[in-house]
């Protein structure tokens, strides 16, 4: 909320005798934190989904322990949720927060490097307390001390407001205590000049056999927000326009929730009948979750008791001519890896969604990572290829699921979708699609024996679907390898080279069927900054910025990563400098290198959080030496 997002200032009255001015602003990030226990997701998520509503371009990112309940008031217990949201188009949850509610001393802690110069802070003063203090590692009070001059700093006693507002309702003190995250929310909605009815709304639906869950949390949700009004500790509220996005119906989606009605509408639009095998685990379980609505559409969920049942049964699904997709994270990858290879050589179409997070091993289960995409690529035995997709944001992630189906019905092939926790847990306003305008890609099943075998092969390398039972047309596929087009087991040499080089040549020949790598900036700059997946947000933003200043620079987002783009070598050679930022060690980097001898500059970090556009920009202005 610097003095370039002002847009106009206007006054109203508040409280009788006092004005508190408001400001239009273009974009905001809030974000609120506080202990893993004090509901900051759902705070985040209610105030998103009313921004959403109410026709702004947004993004979001969660921040969570994977503790499942962390110690209270401990630094490594913070859990938060950061909103932007803005009156024009917008890639990201934002570099730094503009306001920052701290609903205890450790988040103060946390997050207070995040927060921008002169920014906000509603601190919650009830917490800060000598034991709270001694947690969050404080010498001294902050609130008191001075450290915090520079930065608007209101204190708020939530919880003893929160207690007041529900004194006559006779609730026990711990139930009435976890009520304090809608006060904080109802000030926020007070300070942004929104109305609190979406959440009234949800609070009706969620608890209708709960009514005093729904008067509880009414009650302190509104006496947060008429705290902001009658208190006049603000002298100003802010005021962000809805963004002019183009005409559509639209609806606020999560990555997970993304890939859902992916896999649901790419299964309806090639005429079979979607089977989920899975196994939960962070951060894919939502997809389960979520796939579990649909079962009165014919969806099937099968929870199964390891990884390894959930992709077999899914491949199980593919034989018996359903749409076979499993999903997971990259320890469920590893477990996966011997029966993708089964999908391989019994070339069935299964879609694989990998939902990445930091490793190796358990790793940082809560945590955003781009690491898999060598395990993707190569993660198993044998000359195994698989055609690897990226999302590169939560909308995104329905576009390319329904993608990774089209490709895995036409090529019989399984295919593997790569998302990571960032953009499967944040949010943005989607584009509803028609089902009318989706892809063509229904799915044929052989029914006529004559000169029927099971590895003859059409145009696209692809071999025949028969669902098993179809008379005359008895087969066998497997683990095997097979003849060529009899499908009899064979272990002959030469029959092994030229399966393999069949294999081989049918996912190459998926880069005659996707769209080329697209070039956006000045396509004579001296730099290309090439993004992949989730990266794909902050690389824009970072050279929209550099653009604005007048730089000689583009960028290209790759979400085809293999088969690469045909255009993918002509692409990258016309560019002088490429630079490549990933949450890895570079392993884009390294398969750019191998495949196409070209030199790029690596940009990495593996800190289990997203990159920001800030840090790519200082990157782009060390290269151009600016």
């Amino acid at each position: 909320m610097d003095e370039k997002s002002t847009l106009e200032t206007n006054e109203i009255p508040v409280n009788g005798n006092s004005k508190a001015e408001i400001k239009s602003v273009s974009d905001v990030t809030i974000r609120f934190a506080g202990d893993s226990g004090d509901g900051m997701q759902l705070t985040g998520t209610q105030f998103s989904d009313a921004i959403a509503a109410e026709g702004m371009d947004m993004g979001t990112i969660p921040d969570y322990p994977a503790d499942i309940r962390a110690p209270v008031g401990s630094l490594y217990g913070v859990s938060g949720y950061t909103i932007h949201f803005s009156s024009h188009d917008i890639h990201t949850p934002g570099d730094q927060v503009d306001v920052l509610v701290a609903m205890n001393p450790a988040a103060l802690k946390v997050n207070l490097k995040d927060l921008k110069k002169h920014g906000i802070i509603i601190a919650n003063s009830d917490s800060f307390d000598k034991k709270n203090l001694d947690l969050a590692e404080f010498a001294e009070n902050p609130l008191e001390d001075g450290s915090l001059e520079g930065y608007s700093v209101y204190e708020i006693p939530i919880t003893k407001s929160t207690l007041e507002a529900l004194k006559t309702m006779n609730l026990p003190p711990k139930a009435a205590q976890r009520c304090k995250n809608f006060f904080a929310l109802g000030v926020v909605y007070w300070l942004y000049n929104k109305k609190f009815d979406f959440t009234l709304n949800w609070l009706e639906e969620k608890f209708a056999k709960q009514p005093e869950m729904i008067e509880a949390n009414s009650r302190v949700l509104k006496a947060g927000y008429y705290y902001g009004e009658t208190t006049e500790i603000f002298t100003i509220k802010f005021e962000v326009k809805p963004a002019d996005l183009p005409t559509g119906v639209y609806r606020n989606i999560n990555g997970n929730e993304a890939v859902a009605l992916g896999l649901v509408a790419g299964a309806a639009k090639a005429g079979l009948q979607l089977f989920l095998g899975s196994y939960p685990i962070t951060p894919a379980s939502e997809i389960m979750q979520n796939l579990s609505k649909y079962k009165r559409w014919g969806v099937k969920m099968f929870q199964a008791e390891d990884e390894i049942a959930g992709i077999c049964t899914a491949i199980g699904a593919s034989f018996s001519g359903s749409l076979g997709a499993t999903s997971t994270s990259g320890p469920g990858m590893a477990l996966k890896s011997e029966a993708i290879g089964l999908a391989v050589m019994a070339e069935l179409p299964l879609v694989i969604i990998n939902v990445q997070r930091g490793g190796p091993s358990t790793g940082l289960p809560t945590k955003t990572e781009q690491s898999d995409l060598f395990q993707a690529m190569y993660g198993r035995n044998g000359e195994c290829p698989v055609p690897v997709l990226a999302a590169s944001s939560p909308s995104d992630c329905f576009t390319m699921t329904v993608e990774a189906v089209r490709l895995a019905v036409k090529y019989m092939t399984p295919v593997i979708l790569l998302s990571d926790g960032y953009i499967a847990q944040g949010a943005e306003p989607w584009k509803v699609t028609k089902f009318s305008d989706l892809p063509e890609m229904k799915a044929v099943f052989r029914t006529n024996s004559d000169g029927f075998f099971p590895y003859t092969r059409n145009e696209f390398l692809a071999r025949p679907w028969v669902k098993p039972g179809t008379k005359g047309l008895e087969n066998r596929i497997g683990g095997l390898e097979k003849q060529n087009v009899t499908g009899n087991v064979s272990y002959d040499p030469e029959n092994h080279q030229l399966m393999t080089n069949l294999r081989a040549k049918k996912i190459k020949r998926i880069e005659n069927d996707i769209p080329e790598l697209e070039v956006i900036g000045d396509k004579t700059a001296e730099l290309l900054v090439v993004g992949w997946g989730s990266t794909g947000g902050a690389v824009a933003t970072a050279v929209e910025n550099q653009l604005a200043k007048g730089r000689k620079v583009a960028y290209a987002v790759m979400r085809y990563m293999f088969p690469m783009p045909k255009n993918t070598h002509k692409v990258l050679k016309q560019f002088p400098k490429i630079l490549i930022p990933e949450v890895n060690n570079g392993q884009l980097n390294k398969l750019i290198r191998a495949e196409f001898l070209i030199d790029p500059i690596s940009y990495t970090q593996v800190k289990g959080l997203p990159l920001k556009a800030r840090e790519i920009e200082n990157k782009i202005e060390e290269i151009l030496k600016v």
